[in-house]
């Protein structure tokens, strides 16, 4: 017998024992993800992967697999010391019971989201707000380091991407110089989202007395419990006074592009008012989560001098919380349209609700566009994003994809009095796995304003044609199909 047989022979029990192992681990496995009883999508690509990919399958799936929002991993983190939003939320549902708690009629139409989220999200409605549009970088930086550089009192921060570059170092200047001067400056930065970020970058704000915290850092062995739950959420509050949300991230790319694509539209939100405080108790949760420290102080809830009636509830999601309430927000929206739903977003990828509430409504006789980007940062979501085009024109829907460069805003407008603005993309990730926060706005200004810069994008839009789209090569089909398949996972 040769050597190289006799090591065959030896190993091969071993070898039949392991597969043996794998095989009764995997079934195991996908039987905890049957009974999760969590999105099919999500259900059936994870047994195959687990059965196609031996061994790797399972350690993907035990990094960013498990189900946390169903096994209550997380807490509320915090949420329950904030006796005061408790407190207002349970005197808004019974004042808002009363005719003269919004007097527009318009408004009213929408008052059965209104209370969805109250009741799902403990999202107070505001009313004494100035919002403020900021589209691409350029004046969205611009609003934003004038801002920061009149900062008073304190300033606090939490972003998903930060990145050690030029407008990162402006940002980070400006936080220094203000700390200097004995503002109250606090960053709180995602782990993986700005796995750039340098030591040197982090050091030299906490040497100004900045304080500074990540979300959920990564380290081995806590990698399989925390790599799939990210903090997606931009957020900046100053003095309590003026807030700031959207989509764009503190990173070059955002005001100059990259290589591969050279413009990004994108959009953010500055807010001043009451709404500003709903912004900012998210803040003080997560800063709660990543330090355990509580700050409910009253000067970071000043009153404000806003006297404009500009209604606006602010609502965060992620896998802490009870209810998906952003999903719930939009599929509430959606299926109560009547007139029109634009909807511009980067990353496609509903679950079968939102799906279905589009389609539903589109061949019920309402207006349906949604702005896609013709071009993507990720391979993986645009030709999963792509793989949805068909049904979308099959109901009827206007589906464009934005020829500029890369649109990143993410925003929904209804029926002229409706809108979000936020952090939360129309895909499964940002339902289900990410932290996230959105501005929904009942304003008949600001909507139309929305409203504007969307047909204004229009102009640098392809539509989609049925006719051609259903001519698509096959192989752009095949990777399609195989991008919607995993995508639900990353």
């Amino acid at each position: 017998m040769s050597e190289v047989a006799f090591f065959a022979d030896f190993w091969r029990p071993f070898l039949i024992i392991i597969n043996f192992i794998y095989i009764i681990t995997a079934i195991i496995v996908s039987i905890s993800v049957i009974m999760d009883n969590r999105n099919p999508a999500k259900t059936i690509s994870w047994i195959i992967i687990l059965f196609l990919l031996p061994f790797i399958g399972l350690i993907i799936y035990f990094m960013v697999g498990q189900n946390y929002r169903k096994q209550k991993i997380f807490t509320r983190k915090g949420m329950e010391d904030f006796k005061r939003i408790q407190s207002l939320r349970e005197k808004q549902l019974i004042e808002i019971k009363e005719d003269d708690f919004i007097e527009d009629e318009n408004i009213r139409k929408k008052l059965h989201i209104i209370k969805l989220l109250l009741k799902n999200n403990k999202a107070l409605l505001t009313r004494k707000n100035k919002t403020e549009i900021l589209n691409n970088g350029s004046r969205i930086f611009g609003s934003i380091k004038s801002a920061l550089k009149n900062a008073k009192d304190h300033i606090h921060i939490e972003f998903y991407i930060i990145e050690d570059d030029r407008i990162g170092n402006e940002i980070k200047d400006i936080l220094i110089e203000k700390a200097n001067e004995g503002v109250k400056v606090r960053l709180i930065y995602d782990d993986v989202g700005s796995w750039k970020l340098s030591g040197r970058f982090i050091d030299s704000l906490r040497r100004a007395g900045v304080e500074v915290n990540p979300f959920m850092p990564v380290k081995f062995p806590f990698l399989a419990n925390r790599l799939n739950y990210r903090n997606h959420r931009k957020i900046i509050i100053i003095d309590g006074k003026t807030g700031f949300v959207g989509g764009i991230n503190i990173a070059d790319r955002y005001l100059y592009g990259d290589r591969k694509i050279k413009f990004w539209r994108d959009t953010h939100l500055k807010i001043e008012g009451e709404a500003v405080s709903s912004l900012q108790a998210v803040f003080l949760i997560d800063w709660h989560f990543v330090c355990g420290r509580l700050l409910d102080e009253y000067r970071y809830f000043p009153k404000t001098a806003i006297r404009k009636s500009n209604f606006v509830q602010i609502i965060s999601s992620g896998p802490d919380s009870d209810w998906a309430s952003i999903m719930q927000s939009f599929f509430s929206a959606i299926t109560t349209a009547r007139e029109y739903i634009y909807i511009t977003v980067p990353y496609f990828i509903p679950n079968e609700s939102i799906l279905t509430a589009l389609k539903t409504v589109s061949l019920s006789g309402t207006e349906v566009s949604i702005i896609l980007p013709a071009k993507s940062d990720s391979w993986l979501a645009y030709y999963g994003t792509m793989s949805y085009v068909e049904e979308l024109l099959e109901a009827g829907i206007n589906v464009y994809t934005y020829q500029k460069g890369f649109v990143h805003s993410k925003l929904i407008m209804v029926d002229d009095i409706f809108s979000s603005v936020g952090t939360a993309n129309m895909d499964i990730r940002s339902f289900d796995d990410n932290f996230e926060v959105n501005a929904l706005i009942y304003d008949e200004d600001t909507t139309a304003m929305l409203k504007k810069h969307f047909l204004e994008d229009l102009r640098e839009c392809k539509k989609i044609s049925p006719e051609e789209y259903m001519k698509r090569p096959l192989s752009r089909k095949f990777f399609e199909s195989v991008a919607r398949l995993f995508s639900p996972l990353l």
